[in-house]
């Protein structure tokens, strides 16, 4: 792991001096752009970064599916549905409690859902990129619906939380972040050895005490918490989860706890340069983080697609 160590060192380091960049033309308003608005915005990128990315990687592991992350088992748009339903039904709730539960509950409901369609009738666990396909378009589907009922007002706020932003995020929303991002990681980790016998197959993992379907559940229990809770902040954000992990393994091949805590690492340094990219990237204008995300990951997945078509 020592490149990816030493290069995700090199991107915090920059990272580190980001939020005095571009500080020129506003010298007597820079204290209050770096330390009120910036420095919240790069710990946040940081945090859902570590989320998104300990959470694509252990995804791939649990469905041995490359192509298995928050986004493409439905998880993600689980959890924008159930908090846009908060924020369109009930905008006095717009509270990131009220929006993290309401976001908690569509990515449980979607990621079990997956799972349960996936694996059912005998069904291989491969199954579940499709499965993730479908239920996800029928949650776009139900969010769209959710967009034309409301008035003009919650729909435009809708439409824009919906794009993925990390511009309003204050010091509040990091010190309610902290904890739960923490958590999955550690969480996450913990459980890798458990999750190394899983791929050797459930009958090898019965023989040392691990019950599949329990690890299953449980790691989708706690991705999805750690999914709703970034998704309540800063709106879906895709590809982090994909694009990061495989970086990390072509980089730095070896043991699955190692992999999963540098993903995480590596994703949230990745998140806070996408960001940075996105403040800067058209002058005068600033881009919501989920399209530079996106502007990255679909190219990444299509090639992915391709190398994986014989």
């Amino acid at each position: 792991m020592t490149r990816v160590a030493l290069l995700t060192l090199g991107t915090f380091l920059l990272l580190a001096a980001s939020p005095w960049i571009g500080l020129t033309d506003h010298p007597d308003a820079a204290p209050f752009i770096v330390w009120q608005l910036r420095v919240p915005r790069l710990l946040m990128a940081l945090l859902v970064g570590l989320v998104l990315g300990t959470t694509g990687a252990v995804f791939q592991a649990l469905f041995r599916n490359p192509l298995a992350t928050p986004s493409t088992t439905g998880t993600t748009a689980g959890a924008t549905l159930g908090a846009l339903a908060v924020l369109v039904l009930a905008p006095g709730l717009a509270h990131p409690l009220a929006l993290a539960g309401g976001a908690f509950s569509g990515a449980i409901v979607l990621s079990l859902g997956v799972t349960a369609l996936a694996m059912a009738h005998g069904r291989s666990i491969h199954d579940i990129l499709l499965a993730g396909v479908a239920l996800t378009l029928g949650a776009g589907a139900l969010t769209m619906g959710l967009q034309a009922t409301a008035d003009m007002s919650a729909t435009f706020r809708a439409v824009q939380w919906s794009l993925g932003s990390l511009s309003t995020v204050g010091y509040r929303d990091v010190l309610w972040f902290t904890l739960p991002a923490l958590l999955v990681w550690l969480l996450m980790i913990r459980r890798s050895r458990a999750l190394d016998a899983l791929l050797l197959g459930e009958a090898q993992a019965h023989g040392v005490g691990v019950d599949p379907v329990k690890l299953r559940t449980e790691l989708l229990w706690v991705g999805s918490l750690g999914v709703a809770c970034a998704v309540a902040i800063t709106g879906p954000i895709a590809f982090v989860g994909l694009v990061v992990p495989h970086l990390v393994r072509r980089l730095a091949p070896g043991r699955r706890k190692g992999f999963i805590a540098w993903s995480g690492l590596s994703a949230g340094a990745f998140l806070a340069l996408a960001d940075l990219l996105a403040r800067h990237v058209l002058p005068g204008r600033e881009l919501p983080v989920g399209v530079m995300t996106a502007a990255i990951g679909a190219p990444f997945l299509v090639a992915l697609v391709l190398r994986k078509t014989p």
